[in-house]
Formats: C-alpha cells, structure tokens, sequence
C-alpha cells in the first residue's frame, strides 16, 4: 500500500522508500522497531525520502512557485545556491552552501561549508540546505520589517551543531 509517493508498507513491520533516477535505485527500509514506533519510522522515510530529493534537485518543498533563471539558483530556491570549491593548497573539492542578498546596494555572501565533496554524507548536506534556506529567509523576513540591521547573522556560527530549523 502507498503511503506517500514512493513510500509503501511491503509489511506490517516497517516502511521501504524506492527513488530510481537513470536506471539506478536507491532504496532504503524503514522498521517500526528499530525507529521505536510505527509514526517515528514513517517521520524518518519521509525525512530521507525528502534528503534524497534534494540530493536530486527535485524536492518541490523547497521550490519557489516561479521558475527562477538558473544564475539565481542552483537550488530552486532564490538567493541559496550549491557548489563545490577547488582548494589547491590541499588539492581536494568541498561542497559548499551559499546565500546571497544585497543590503545599500552591496553584495553580501554567507557560506556553509558542508565537508569534503567524496565524503560528505546526505545528513551533513541536508543540514546545510536547511540551515543555508532558512538564513536566506530570516533576513528576508527582516528586510520585511525593514529592520536589516537587527538581523542576528552571529547566530549562525555555531551552524554544524546547531539546528537552526524545524
């Protein structure tokens, strides 16, 4: 039976999430048990159903309702974009979250830098989607008010540990 898109319950133990992107598909099996109840699992399929996406850029959740250019976004969510960054000191890649805004006609950039691009985990990359996304709207819901000045970017330090979302 299907619960969700791509979430079915094959038993009465747990759920499994199926996603297939270019012939190949990912699937993971979620049980009751071992998530302590039969809601706890269903919440976790959903979340790494939800990362999954992300990782494939199709999660509409995090989409605005317009299309945007593609060099506002890599992400489908204005002012947050994705990219992996070269450091020739170490000679390796690292995935890295970016959001953008203009404050008295200057530019401005707040990086989340995720890990190492061939180790970071779907954990570690949602988190900084999320984290990067809800920075983006929180000055956003400042500039609103327009009280800029009071937005508390500080907070957003400590980012690795700390979740800044629901």
């Amino acid at each position: 039976m299907a619960i969700h898109k791509q979430i079915t319950e094959p038993d009465e133990r747990g759920f499994q999430v199926r996603i297939v992107r270019n012939k190949k598909e990912y699937s993971r099996y979620f049980a009751h048990k071992m998530w302590g109840s039969k809601a706890k699992s269903l919440k976790s399929a959903i979340s790494w159903r939800d990362q999954m996406l992300v990782l494939f850029k199709e999660s509409k959740k995090y989409r605005q309702d317009m299309e945007l250019p593609a060099h506002k976004s890599s992400t489908g969510v204005l002012g947050v974009s994705k990219s992996i960054q070269f450091d020739k000191r170490r000679g390796v890649y690292y995935l890295i979250y970016s959001c953008h805004w203009r404050r008295g006609g200057k530019g401005h950039t707040k990086t989340f830098h995720v890990g190492r691009a061939d180790s970071v985990s779907a954990d570690e990359e949602f988190h900084a989607f999320r984290t990067a996304v809800t920075f983006r709207k929180e000055y956003e819901m400042y500039k609103e008010k327009e009280r800029v000045e009071l937005f508390p970017s500080e907070k957003y330090k400590m980012w690795k540990t700390e979740r800044l979302y629901e």
